[in-house]
């Protein structure tokens, strides 16, 4: 409580409690203490007894007057910070950091000294070696001050992020795993500026401040994850945290780093969920403009077109373009935005082995997506356009016509080999869901049980998936259509991979009450978690049996049961929507 005094000159409570030990008259000791530490202002002793008489502690009116000041100083301290020549002013402070430091300990001092502190770009690093030191002081002072200290503690630094980056990765897994699903309020639903808004991503913001070295570490730590897990969510954070700093016209970093303009433009797009002709010229004048030597910023830039929101953007432009094609009769080959977009998936496909490789050069594209595979699903389009337009036709002219059931061999060998070609499969496949075209999604579903790398199987296609198969709800009714969703592909994967099985029962919770009671029954027997699954896993085991349980206790749930069933049958099949 009185640390620092005495080396300051000034009497404490062990200097008073030793004179009151040792001398003969108490009183007057006290007395003497008392002016010879109180406050030296004459007009002030005929006072003080005016506050005796309305029972006022000296202790109390001390305190007052003593946070009064403290208050002023701190007051004056911010003017000094502020006003003149900036040499003048960190001299001043530095001044008053060296007359007040002793008292850095004394809890009722220590905002001052850290005010100080904290205006001050270089403290004394003798002075920042003591707060480092102690916990209680390195937790107290400000976050400028713990930025002089990171910056040559890499490891301190480090242990300070970590927490954060582990939180904002469990709090995508969540919302990727979230009981809800939505075709509109899915993971790709929020703005890049609402996501930048995030605690984790303003956390690492305002510890970064304008420090050029605290930003190159934060980037290092994200490339190491990202190496070590294979995580994409890092480099979204790689992504939002340029960015946010972007937002806050922090030039000391956005000049410096090459990427920023690239990002930025990239940011506009993902906001749109659409690369324009405008900006895929600016995109395509950054990708070529690398100069000889500067390799390396490729590894960031493929960083950044590795998040999942700009593969998102990527993807839907492409299937976009696509479509495109088709209505103007043109082939993939002669779109040179087309051949940008797959040039950019290609590339953020690729970081991972471009960074762990560290040869800097941009993944050459197979021709064969190009001019046999992209030209394939376009024919599989044509086939789904053909087969309604057929179906539309006058009664009398009608031929009956069998939509096609089986897909090209080309086609399912590029989902397995290709890492573009399966992905744009895998988003067309949402592409067709969305439109609620049944026919179209069983004739792809059965190539997606092997893609590259199980592409079929991670967390964000299968969350986007589950959202949209949500809009084909009354399908459910029919056992043809359960068994091909959930026996011909979900639960070929369900006891191997843990996230399959959570993603198929958050479908069932929503679905169970359209889903036939006979097979529902088997899809529970045969989606029980073993012994050694997760909590989450099990939780969504419990609530789908609790949601059964109870479905069989209402009383009504035979007879909606039964209509259900009788308006499936007694209900033609409808046309397949249109794309």
């Amino acid at each position: 409580m009185f640390a620092g005094l005495t080396e300051l000159g000034v009497a404490n409570g062990e200097e008073l409690k030793e004179t009151l030990t040792n001398c003969t008259e108490p009183l007057k000791a006290i007395e003497q203490f008392q002016i010879e530490n109180g406050v030296l202002l004459p007009s002030l002793q005929s006072a003080l007894p005016f506050l005796d008489l309305h029972s006022i502690p000296r202790l109390e009116f001390h305190q007052t007057v003593f946070e009064e000041l403290r208050e002023k100083l701190l007051e004056r301290v911010s003017i000094i910070a502020s006003e003149g020549k900036a040499e003048d002013r960190y001299a001043k402070l530095e001044e008053l950091l060296e007359k007040c430091f002793a008292l850095v300990k004394m809890p009722s001092i220590q905002p001052v000294v850290m005010c100080v502190m904290k205006h001050l770009p270089k403290v004394p690093e003798k002075k920042l070696k003591l707060v480092m030191a102690d916990k209680d002081l390195y937790k107290a002072c400000a976050v400028e001050v713990k930025r002089q200290i990171w910056q040559d503690n890499q490891a301190l630094f480090g242990d300070e992020v970590s927490p954060m980056l582990k939180q904002y990765i469990l709090e995508k897994e969540n919302i990727l795993l979230s009981s809800d699903l939505s075709v509109l309020h899915n993971f790709f639903s929020l703005s890049p500026k609402t996501r930048r808004q995030g605690e984790v991503v303003q956390k690492l913001t305002q510890m970064i401040g304008k420090n050029v070295k605290l930003y190159d570490m934060v980037l290092q730590f994200l490339r190491t994850l990202f190496l070590r897990t294979r995580n994409v969510h890092y480099c979204t954070l790689r992504a939002e945290l340029l960015m946010s700093l972007h937002d806050l016209d922090i030039s000391e970093i956005c000049t410096v780093d090459p990427c920023h303009k690239f990002t930025w433009c990239l940011d506009a797009c993902i906001r749109e969920k659409f690369v324009d002709a405008k900006r895929a010229r600016e995109l395509q004048g950054f990708l070529d403009g690398v100069k000889k030597g500067q390799e390396q910023v490729l590894g960031d830039l493929s960083m950044i077109l590795c998040d999942p929101f700009a593969i998102n953007t990527l993807a839907l432009s492409t299937i976009r373009n696509l479509q495109e094609l088709i209505s103007q009769e043109s082939l993939p080959r002669d779109s040179q935005e087309l051949l940008l977009l797959l040039r950019m998936l290609s590339l953020g496909h690729g970081a991972w082995d471009m960074i762990d490789s560290q040869v800097f050069r941009e993944p050459k594209l197979d021709p064969d997506v190009i001019t046999k595979f992209l030209p394939t699903l376009i024919g599989l389009v044509v086939d789904d356009y053909t087969f309604n337009v057929e179906n539309k036709l006058p009664t009398e002219e009608k031929v009956p016509v069998v939509y096609p059931n089986t897909l090209p061999d080309i086609f399912t060998k590029f989902l397995q080999e290709n890492r573009i070609a399966c992905d744009l499969g895998l988003y067309y496949t949402l592409h067709i869901t969305k439109q609620r075209n049944k026919n179209f999604l069983l004739r792809l579903l059965p190539a997606l049980k092997e893609t590259f790398s199980d592409g079929a199987f991670t967390d964000i296609f299968l969350h986007l998936f589950t959202s949209n198969l949500t809009l084909l709800a009354e399908e459910f009714g029919s056992e043809d259509f359960c068994s091909s969703v959930f026996d011909g592909f979900f639960l070929l994967t369900c006891t191997k991979k843990e996230n399959v099985h959570r993603h198929v029962l958050r479908l069932l919770l929503h679905l169970h009450l359209k889903v036939a009671p006979d097979k529902l029954e088997s899809l529970q027997k045969a989606l029980e978690p073993p012994k050694t699954s997760g909590e989450p896993l099990k939780e969504l085991y419990n609530q789908l049996s609790d949601k059964m349980q109870q479905k069989k206790g209402s009383p009504e749930a035979e007879p909606e049961a039964a209509s259900m069933d009788i308006s499936i049958q007694n209900v033609p099949t409808p046309p397949v929507g249109t794309q």
